[in-house]
């Protein structure tokens, strides 16, 4: 593997209790992967993945267990939180850990984001409240190293004058997440880089090329800020083995549509029980061949990612730790 090419383990905090998420991840890094993006939910999407843990607080477990990067995929900063706590978190996080945090961010999805009873809005303003926050969040980081106090009056947040009084000396990059071209764009301008999902590869060069035109209108340099993916994938011993954890543990894998307001994981459920093997096409690969897999993830990298986490759905985390630290990291080039 090139420098210009890591490939991290996806810690989901959805399916596993946070000690052994923190131990996965652990043993994760020993066999080769490097880095750990940890799930930021509330609830899990289906009641048999089982858990979903306080993302904060396993990061900081991950950076004492671990040497390599960690962040939130991705925290939503503007229901559950005010944009300045999430600045607090990742602030003290950079400088609990310095060089090595991240903060990702989305626009949120009503199954986390609804318990506090607000109105849950469609996704144009949900976008808006999104960049509304990383301008509060850049706004923070940037006087805080400043020494200065900082204020905003916006369309969605208020904050009075204050600043981040525990700042690491460089503030976390800030990585969006995002699947559609006009945000894509609004990234390149006013975030550090850009987090999506696997998809196919000409919906994925779209969003590279929005996101570039962005960063150069803002006077950036697009090869410089970091594409980060998150891939899921089902392997198993056997093809039948995969299937069936795809099935059960990942059902919303596969389906074919917007899940961003959909409010408990007990009607994901019901909607699960539509989910054919089909569906999974060309959104998950399910294989039992270490090389199928590696084919698949050479894409992307070919693509231009820099860095790609990896989240196997099944329950059976350290046989897949173990094959693919062997067979695929190795063998994977940029």
């Amino acid at each position: 593997m090139t420098t210009s090419l890591t490939i991290g383990y996806a810690a989901m905090l959805e399916q596993f209790h946070p000690r052994e998420a923190v131990e996965l991840s652990e043993y994760a890094e020993q066999k080769g992967f490097s880095g750990v993006m940890a799930a930021d939910h509330f609830q899990p999407w289906v009641p048999a993945q089982g858990e979903s843990a306080f993302v904060w607080n396993v990061l900081a477990a991950l950076g004492e267990r671990t040497k390599g990067d960690i962040g939130p995929g991705v925290t939503c900063p503007t229901f559950r939180w005010h944009p300045a706590m999430v600045a607090q978190a990742s602030a003290t996080l950079a400088a609990m850990y310095p060089g090595r945090h991240w903060l990702g961010l989305g626009s949120g999805e009503a199954l986390n984001e609804h318990i506090t009873g607000q109105y849950w809005p469609e996704p144009p303003e949900r976008i808006n409240r999104m960049f509304e926050a990383i301008e509060i969040i850049n706004k923070l980081f940037t006087n805080s190293l400043a020494g200065k106090d900082v204020r905003h009056n916006g369309a969605y947040y208020k904050m009075e004058s204050t600043r981040l009084w525990t700042m690491p000396e460089v503030p976390p990059e800030i990585l969006v997440a995002t699947a559609g071209p006009v945000t894509a764009k609004r990234a390149g301008k006013h975030a550090g880089g850009l987090i999506t999902v696997g998809a196919p590869l000409d919906k994925v060069a779209m969003l590279f090329d929005r996101f570039d035109a962005g960063a150069k209108e803002a006077g950036k340099d697009p090869s410089r800020m970091p594409k980060v993916l998150q891939l899921h994938l089902s392997w198993a011993p056997t093809y039948e083995e995969a299937l069936s954890n795809a099935m059960t543990e990942w059902p919303n894998g596969g389906m074919k549509f917007p899940k961003g307001d959909i409010r408990s994981p007990f009607e994901l459920e019901q909607m699960a029980k539509l989910v054919r093997p089909e569906d999974f096409e060309g959104r998950l690969v399910i294989s039992e061949d270490p090389d199928v897999h590696r084919a698949y993830i050479q894409k992307f990298a070919d693509l231009g990612f820099d860095r790609i986490y990896l989240h196997n759905v099944g329950r059976n985390q350290r046989e897949w730790i173990d094959v693919f630290g062997a067979k695929v990291l190795p063998v994977l080039i940029r």
